[in-house]
């Protein structure tokens, strides 16, 4: 499958962006999805993953209720609703997805085998 993330911009903090991750080959609701994002300098990490059909969701602690990650599989995508936008959310966002996560595995890059390009989000202060 081949994923294109897009979407980012610069958005004053406090403000919301919404990235979308569009899929292409093969049939992208069989597939999780995670996103993940990379400040420079720092290592990529974890942001939201979303399941097969959506069921179960995950986040990391640092965007709990600003961040929310949904699928529309008619449309082959994935979207990151990202609201109350702070300076340290500034990163660039990747989209990653894989047939098969293992419980557990939706919070590492390793759980995912094709990833897309990313998007940079920039959040002014």
């Amino acid at each position: 499958v081949q994923l294109q993330a897009f979407g980012g911009g610069l958005v004053q903090a406090g403000g919301s962006l919404r990235l979308s991750c569009t899929a292409s080959g093969r049939t992208f609701s069989s597939y999780a999805v995670g996103w993940f994002r990379q400040a420079l300098g720092k290592e990529r990490e974890f942001v939201a993953a979303i399941s097969v059909s959506g069921g179960r969701t995950y986040y990391a602690d640092s965007v709990k209720g600003r961040i929310t990650i949904s699928r529309d599989d008619a449309k082959n995508t994935v979207y990151l609703q990202m609201n109350s936008l702070k300076p340290e959310d500034a990163a660039d966002y990747y989209c990653a997805a894989n047939r098969f996560v293992p419980n557990g595995g939706y919070y590492y890059a390793t759980g995912y085998g094709f990833w897309g390009q990313g998007t940079e989000v920039t959040v002014s202060s």
